[in-house]
């Protein structure tokens, strides 16, 4: 298994932070692998697939490129810069395509655990890699951008809420697969057999992305480090239509019974608005009816919003329709 080293006030300092490239490079590796995780991301792959693999259809080099970076055990690092937070998708992919090209071979040879490919041994491998981040992030990722930051801000907002309430282990023992703490200040990361890092002093993030089934680590030398994982299922794409018990939709109704589902963390009016995609007069009718029934209540705010999350009484009734749940397939 792959673990890094981390000192105590390298936790203590690690922080959530959100990345345009990263949910880009999430997608990309969707469109490689064809495969949908939930109705949602089949939805959006029967919308882009098309026209990715007409772009790759085009271009014989980067076809290739793609499969050999995204490799079995690692991915190529100049796919994976290290998230900085707060930049813009096009700062993010300037340093994609700035990685001189003997690192850029190098790294590939890594992704490939052998030598290049005749057709790949070549200096714009950076820059074709860049533009096809570009295409993916322009047609298939930037016309969604608005509301999949909203789901991932509300994922952020619950692992935090889950920091002070659980603690750093608890948090990361749900990553993703193959990702837990495993005491004595170490971090699992995968589970491959890596050797392992010591990271004393680095920065460190963790980096949501929408995308299911995916998760890579990153680092910028010894300063920065990075874990991206999967959101929450339930926040990922149209989920909060599944798994809302039969008998707590007929008691409810179907809508304000995803509501409270959700509120199993902490979130905010747009947050909902975001995951559910009701209106926000919808959203507030339904906190509304909530609150005075005494199934949720305010937790605090972040930034100007206000969260919200279930009650002991909403937990019980989110608990006892459990048996009767319906999921959608």
């Amino acid at each position: 298994m792959g673990w890094w080293q981390i000192s105590a006030d390298t936790l203590a300092a690690s922080r959530f932070a959100l990345s345009p490239l990263s949910e880009t490079l999430a997608a990309l590796r969707l469109l490689h692998v064809a495969r949908a995780a939930h109705p949602g991301e089949r939805e959006w792959l029967g919308t882009h697939l098309p026209a990715y693999r007409a772009r790759l259809a085009a271009d014989p080099v980067t076809a290739l490129l793609v499969p050999s970076a995204l490799g079995t055990v690692w991915v190529a690092d100049f796919l994976t810069v290290a998230p900085r937070g707060g930049e813009s998708f096009e700062e993010e992919v300037e340093r994609v395509r700035t990685v001189p090209p003997a690192a850029a071979r190098g790294q590939l040879r890594v992704a490939l655990g052998g030598p290049l490919p005749a057709l790949l041994d070549r200096d714009d491998l950076a820059e074709r890699a860049a533009g096809l981040l570009t295409h993916v992030w322009q047609d298939a990722v930037r016309p969604y951008w608005a509301r999949r930051r909203r789901i991932l801000e509300a994922d952020v907002v619950a692992r935090t809420a889950q920091v002070g309430r659980d603690g750093w282990a608890a948090v990361l023992d749900a990553l993703r697969p193959g990702t837990r703490w495993l005491g004595g200040n170490r971090l699992q990361v995968n589970a491959h057999e890596l050797p392992p890092r010591e990271i004393p002093g680095a920065e460190l993030l963790f980096v949501p992305v929408t995308s299911q089934r995916v998760g890579w680590v990153a680092w910028e030398g010894t300063r920065r480090y990075a874990l991206v994982y999967p959101c929450a299922g339930a926040l990922a794409g149209d989920r909060s239509r599944e798994n809302v018990p039969a008998g707590l939709g007929a008691l409810l109704g179907g809508a304000r019974a995803r509501v409270l589902m959700l509120l199993g963390s902490p979130m905010s009016t747009s947050q909902l608005v975001a995951v559910t995609g009701q209106g926000l007069g919808s959203v507030g009718r339904h906190l509304r009816v909530l609150l005075e029934a005494g199934l949720v209540e305010r937790a605090g705010r972040t930034g100007r919003s206000v969260l919200y999350v279930r009650t002991a009484a909403g937990e019980v009734l989110a608990e006892a329709g459990h048996g009767n749940a319906v999921p959608r397939r």
